[in-house]
This record gives structure tokens, C-alpha cells and sequence, in this order.
């Protein structure tokens, strides 16, 4: 049961920063990102609120570091 909020808190965040690398666009892969999660909510691997919120607050940390190395990539 740990495990799966420790991948909650560490994988969407890297998911985001990956897809941002990849199609060169922070929104892009926010998008994909969730996309994904909704996914897995569909499918049940998500099964309660709390996995949900620390999805979200993982995806806007890794959307603020995605946000960061675009905008130093353009420097």
C-alpha cells in the first residue's frame, strides 16, 4: 500500500518532465501526463481520494520544474 503512494508522489511529476523533453512543450506534457492518470482512474488502479490529490500535487511540482527548464532552455 506504500508503495503505490511513493510511486503516486514520484512518477507523475518525472512523467511530466520526461513528455516535456520529449515534444519540447510543458503544457504538452502536462497534458499527456494526465491523460495517463485518467486512465488509470478509469481502469480502478486508482482507488482513493487521497492517491488522486498526491497525483495533482505531483503533477504541479513536475509542471513547475518542466516550466523552469523550458524557460532556461530558451536562455
Amino acid at each position: 500500500m506504500g508503495l503505490k503512494y511513493m510511486l503516486a508522489l514520484l512518477l507523475p511529476g518525472t512523467f511530466v518532465l520526461f513528455f516535456t523533453r520529449v515534444v519540447y512543450n510543458h503544457y504538452l506534457g502536462l497534458v499527456l501526463t494526465v491523460a495517463l492518470i485518467a486512465a488509470s482512474v478509469y481502469r480502478g488502479y486508482t482507488d482513493s481520494m487521497l492517491l488522486i490529490i498526491i497525483d495533482a500535487f505531483s503533477l504541479t511540482v513536475g509542471f513547475y520544474f518542466a516550466n523552469q527548464m523550458v524557460h532556461r532552455k530558451k536562455q
